[in-house]
């Protein structure tokens, strides 16, 4: 089983991955365009982030609102053995900025896997949840050369099947399963103020700028809502699985919200 700090991302034994692979366009998330492989301004030779606590004042609030889930170091540190992509041989930074995105993707199944194998209502799939992670696991540790060419759709969809039967396993346990799914749900903007959204299904909802002051989200499955701009002020997230840090982040909350013990509270919800 993985620890959660085995999963988060641990900037000082990265070089950066993020700040440079990936890209990003003029928007209200980030104040200018970059393509990908292209280092961010904002990247400094130490491969530190030379605005990182003033990244949404400076119209950078993309940034705050990703998370590799622990792949940067692992492409760095293991994939590629501690090389730095600016000092490589020539080549290695072009893979590199290639096999990120596909071990973020494998680490943010892994994440999603250790916090179903925690979930006591989803022990009749435990055993296969068990043998998914370590296969998954084991994907991490391919060549760069066995990454590029890994089909991680295939792979995603293959442990997503495990992680819905889970959804179903527990929202089951408290009579929710089968009621209220709005999986893929168009919910931009939607007023649920109040809403008994308890056990519902709310994968790959859009609930971008959603009113859900006060509603409650317990036990809800919200395994890649998109929840920017959305206002939890009140709401009670306690419970809901699959949910991620960099979920709340992109939403709106208070001191009364209530979450999930393994999250913290954004900064940014409680800044005067």
């Amino acid at each position: 089983m993985h620890s959660p700090l085995e999963l988060q991302a641990d900037c000082g034994n990265c070089f950066g991955l993020c700040c440079v692979a990936l890209p990003f366009a003029a928007s209200a998330d980030f104040p200018m365009d970059k393509p990908a492989g292209r280092p961010c301004v904002n990247l400094g030779p130490d491969s530190r982030c030379g605005i990182h606590t003033e990244l949404r004042p400076r119209g950078f609030t993309g940034c705050t609102v990703y998370d590799c889930f622990g792949a940067g170091q692992k492409v760095s540190q293991v994939t590629f053995g501690g090389h730095d992509w600016r000092t490589a041989p020539k080549g290695t930074a072009r893979r590199m900025f290639e096999v990120f995105p596909v071990v973020r993707h494998l680490h943010e199944l892994l994440r999603h896997v250790t916090e179903a194998l925690t979930l006591a209502p989803a022990r009749p799939v435990h055993a296969e949840l068990r043998a998914a992670l370590d296969e998954t696991e084991r994907l991490t540790h391919g060549t760069p050369e066995e990454l590029a060419a890994l089909d991680v759709a295939a792979h995603r969809q293959r442990v997503n099947v495990l992680l819905l039967r889970t959804s179903e396993l527990v929202r089951g346990a408290r009579g929710r399963s089968g009621r209220k799914d709005r999986r893929g749900a168009d919910l931009m903007g939607a007023r649920l103020r109040g809403a008994d959204l308890r056990g519902a299904s709310l994968r790959g909802a859009y609930l971008i700028a959603a009113d859900l002051t006060g509603a409650d989200l317990r036990e809800a499955d919200l395994i890649g809502a998109d929840l920017r701009d959305a206002d939890l002020t009140d709401a009670d997230l306690t419970g809901a699985i699959f949910l991620t840090q960099p979920q709340l982040e992109a939403a709106k909350g208070g001191l009364g919200t209530r979450l999930p013990a393994s999250l913290s509270r954004p900064v940014h919800w409680t800044a005067g």
